[in-house]
């Protein structure tokens, strides 16, 4: 495995590679992007073609490899699956949903089977706020005797969290429920209108950058790291601040934008990272999408290997040249650096090169001077 600070060239390899390793789960959550169910699909990937999947990502050397779902313990192969990338040097990050599938056995079944990080949802301080989200009673229990479990037997846990208008007044407790456990990662996802996600849902581009202060304050006092998911324009925001501290001379700690590694050991994205910029994501179908909240298909892995579809797929390629941006991405001086959502673009307009609705900056579009290296 690659460290995660070398430099990447996005257009020949990933950062983030995520394999939706099925659509089944026995929960239903409000804002689930893969409108998952409780009965697998006949169709997915098979173990011998989930196998060949990690050769590709291994011969890639992605620094971060997700099993995800639906529920990933919803296959009884997921052992092997671990087992087989670990012993391939790849390291993997697994996101089970928090049912009675995720025993302490199981975990314990998954650390000596070679998994890296245990990631898992977290939406709300409370039982009532949490399981009204994933909609089943008892998983907000779940999950934090999960993260105990995981915990006394030295497993990295990353906690993810989505942002909507239902939970955004919230997060002050819930960060102070974060601080209470031992986490390496708080993985913060801004939602993206697909799937079982609403448009309604979505909260202002003046609240996103009400989150964004509210994450970096709290960068500056916790323990774990924090990353933003499908907000890229929080890249402009921490550069902006990086700006202000540097002309105040304060010393104050920013969050790194460079690849950086976490405490287990797993990269950290860099700047620039977009959805088929550095990203890519592979359905339970074998479907490869720049990402799982970006539902357009460049092709699929069972006729095309997955490295040439990275780099040569038409879209693809097109997602990693900002030339192709519109409307104010396109002459933003930070478009290098954050380029906005392409998912959300393509979910609010379906046009994935439109401008990211959810930002306020207001490009000063006489000043071509791309501030990616100031």
């Amino acid at each position: 495995m690659i460290p995660p600070s070398r430099p990447l060239n996005f257009d020949q390899e990933p950062f983030v590679v995520i394999w939706e390793t099925t659509q089944a789960c026995d929960l239903s959550c409000v804002h689930c992007r893969a409108c998952a169910q409780p009965v697998r699909n006949a169709l997915e990937l098979s173990t011998t073609e989930g196998k060949r999947l990690i050769d590709e990502v291994a011969a890639l050397e992605a620094p971060v490899f997700v099993l995800t779902g639906g529920d990933p313990l919803k296959r009884p192969d997921i052992f092997e699956l671990v087992e087989y990338a670990s012993t391939h040097g790849v390291r993997i990050s697994l996101t089970p949903s928090a049912t009675p599938l995720l025993t302490k056995e199981a975990i314990l079944k998954l650390k000596e089977c070679g998994l890296a990080r245990l990631a898992i949802s977290l939406d709300g301080p409370t039982a009532d706020i949490h399981d009204a989200f994933r909609r089943v009673p008892g998983s907000y229990e779940w999950t934090l005797q999960a993260v105990r479990w995981a915990r006394e037997i030295g497993l990295p846990v990353q906690i993810n969290t989505t942002i909507t208008r239902h939970n955004l007044q919230y997060m002050d407790s819930i960060i102070a429920l974060l601080e209470q456990i031992d986490i390496v990662l708080w993985s913060v996802f801004f939602l993206v209108p697909t799937g079982r996600g609403s448009v309604s849902d979505l909260i202002s581009a003046e609240e996103f950058e009400q989150v964004f202060e509210k994450l970096h304050e709290t960068s500056q006092r916790v323990k774990f790291d924090i990353k933003s998911t499908e907000a890229q324009h929080y890249r402009r925001f921490l550069l902006q601040r990086r700006t202000e501290e540097k002309r105040k001379n304060s010393g104050h700690r920013l969050p790194s934008m460079l690849g950086m590694s976490t405490p287990d050991g797993i990269g950290r994205a860099p700047r620039g990272i977009n959805d088929g910029k550095g990203f890519v994501f592979i359905s339970h179908l074998g479907e490869v999408f720049p990402s799982g909240f970006l539902p357009v298909s460049a092709g699929n892995v069972r006729k095309q290997g997955l490295t040439d579809l990275y780099r040569h797929s038409p879209m693809f390629v097109a997602l990693r040249d900002s030339k192709n941006l519109k409307g104010k991405c396109g002459v933003c001086e930070f478009r290098e650096v954050c380029g906005g959502s392409r998912a959300r673009a393509y979910a609010l307009t379906g046009d994935m090169f439109a401008e990211e609705a959810s930002c306020v900056w207001q490009p000063r579009v006489t000043e071509r001077r791309d501030l990616c290296h100031s």
